[in-house]
């Protein structure tokens, strides 16, 4: 059977965008879920994977967790497609049973589930302000008592300012452009505020991967 790396180079002969190097696919994977391994995550949870992409992460969860416990949604219909076929061993989502979904309007009630973790991978790295705002609520909707939403960002500088634009930036279903924007981590924990959450950066080096820094959000409970 072919290695996790040589399906990926298969992906990319395709032209499918893999997330990133292909010489960290495999990393990349692994490291998403050891985060959200150290953040408690367990077999029965129920994970919801936001711009789950061509399954470079999911590959991993959808291993670890139980049958039917892994949702993803992914607007990129081709991404996801070639991901399902040529990244997921045969049998495997026969065997899981991973749902998706294609709405690229942030609906995680599109399920009709309760999730105990939710995770956005460099999401937040090409989202609009309104866009996270919609995730947030989307959690608040959503989520089983305890959930967590694990999601990374990029920190503003003086040269790359706080984005204030209305629109997603970077590859997607409608585009081949690459591009990133940052937020502010006040602004992120105010409107968290606002929704009875609260947001906290995971300072371990170990679980952060390149420039991009995790972000906890959950609800307050003090």
């Amino acid at each position: 059977m072919e290695t996790l790396i040589e399906r990926a180079k298969r992906l990319k002969s395709e032209g499918i965008f893999l997330g990133g190097p292909i010489g960290l696919f495999e990393a990349a994977g692994q490291k998403l879920l050891i985060t959200l391994l150290s953040e408690g995550l367990k077999p029965d949870f129920k994970v919801l994977d936001i711009g789950c992409g061509c399954l470079r992460g999911a590959y991993w969860l959808i291993h670890f967790l139980d049958k039917g416990c892994y949702y993803g949604i992914e607007p990129n219909i081709e991404m996801l497609e070639a991901g399902n076929r040529i990244i997921l061993e045969p049998g495997l989502a026969d065997l899981k049973k991973p749902m998706f979904d294609h709405n690229p309007d942030f609906n995680f009630m599109i399920f009709g589930e309760k999730f105990d973790v939710f995770v956005a991978r460099s999401i937040w790295t090409h989202a609009s302000k309104q866009q996270i705002q919609t995730m947030l609520d989307g959690f608040v909707s959503t989520a089983n008592s305890g959930g967590i939403f694990l999601t990374s960002y990029l920190k503003p500088t003086f040269f790359k300012k706080d984005y204030m634009g209305g629109s997603w930036i970077g590859r997607s279903h409608e585009s081949e452009t690459p591009g990133l924007v940052r937020h502010s981590f006040g602004w992120i924990q105010g409107e968290c505020a606002k929704r009875g959450l609260v947001a906290e950066e995971i300072k371990e080096k170990a679980y952060n991967f390149g420039d991009q820094t995790w972000i906890r959000v959950k609800h307050n409970t003090t």
